[in-house]
């Protein structure tokens, strides 16, 4: 063992050790174990794996909210229309009274239906983002036009429609296609209201009766649509909660394999400065002895 070899191996063990140290301080600086994939190959592999799944978790989540947000809106927009169509059959069922109401009053009754059939327009042509929830995929301002009739005919009849991917595989539909809830072109609420106005002014008795029916089957078709986009809206809050928990599961493992825990990090960083401080007295004891030393 020559002064050479030892003065190479104690600058070796010097400089492992300061490495060491860089290392320890790095990490406690950056908070983090793994700053580039050098550090643990396998790690970064890990790490890179789970912010993939991390970041499709994250997107369900956002699509489930916007979701969300639709089938309110759609459930807010059902809630008004039910509303306001029970009110037309109760105009109705006071105009079968045909009897005790004269010609004025009918045309007041008349008159209201025609509100409402304007009112149930503007429900018809409800947005949400600027896109009209019942006209499918138009692109749209509105679903239907001011007369009732349908605005973009070629948009709805699609098989998908308007669809959210809330979780791996599970792709739902989120809006009503204006048909489904008011009826078909020709035989429509809008159209029963017309037909129901129009008798209430000439008196037309039996066409009053029709209309008490026809509407009792306009809001059945409502009342079952809302209960659809109720399942709808379980189903995704269903899948955004379960989002949600995986995002913060793999954002806990995340953590656990790019993370430093700052108590560990403290006290390795204090036992290699300990270890650094050995090296370099170890280093100047060998560095040291002189050619005096030796004829002693």
């Amino acid at each position: 063992m020559t002064q050479n070899m030892l003065s190479r191996q104690s600058f070796t063990g010097m400089q492992t050790a300061m490495a060491r140290v860089a290392k320890a301080q790095e990490q406690l600086t950056t908070g983090r174990l793994i700053n580039r994939p050098s550090d643990d190959p396998t790690g970064a592999t890990s790490a890179m794996r789970i912010r993939s799944s991390l970041a499709a978790q994250t997107q369900y989540v956002r699509n489930a909210d916007d979701a969300v947000g639709w089938l309110d809106q759609s459930d807010s927009a059902l809630q008004e229309a039910t509303t306001q169509v029970s009110r037309a059959r109760d105009i109705a069922l006071q105009g079968a009274n045909g009897g005790a109401l004269g010609p004025k009053a009918l045309e007041a009754l008349a008159t209201e239906v025609d509100q409402i059939r304007e009112g149930l327009i503007t429900t018809a042509n409800t947005k949400y983002l600027d896109r009209p929830i019942f006209g499918g995929i138009t692109a749209g301002g509105a679903a239907y036009k001011a007369d009732g009739t349908l605005a973009d005919p070629d948009a709805l009849g699609t098989p998908s429609g308007v669809v959210r991917t809330v979780a791996d595989g599970a792709r739902i539909r989120i809006d009503l296609e204006g048909p489904a809830v008011f009826g078909p072109e020709g035989d429509s609420v809008f159209t029963h209201l017309t037909d129901l106005s129009d008798a209430l002014r000439t008196g037309d008795s039996a066409a009053i009766q029709t209309a008490i029916s026809t509407l009792k089957a306009d809001s059945d078709r409502v009342s079952n649509a809302q209960a659809d986009i109720g399942a709808r809206t379980v189903r995704v809050e269903t899948a955004r909660s379960v989002a949600n928990d995986a995002t913060l599961t793999l954002s806990n493992a995340l953590s656990s394999v790019e993370n430093v825990d700052l108590a560990k990090a403290t006290v390795d960083l204090g036992l290699r400065e300990v270890a650094y401080q050995a090296a370099l007295g170890a280093t100047a004891r060998v560095l040291q002895p002189s050619l005096l030393d030796f004829l002693r």
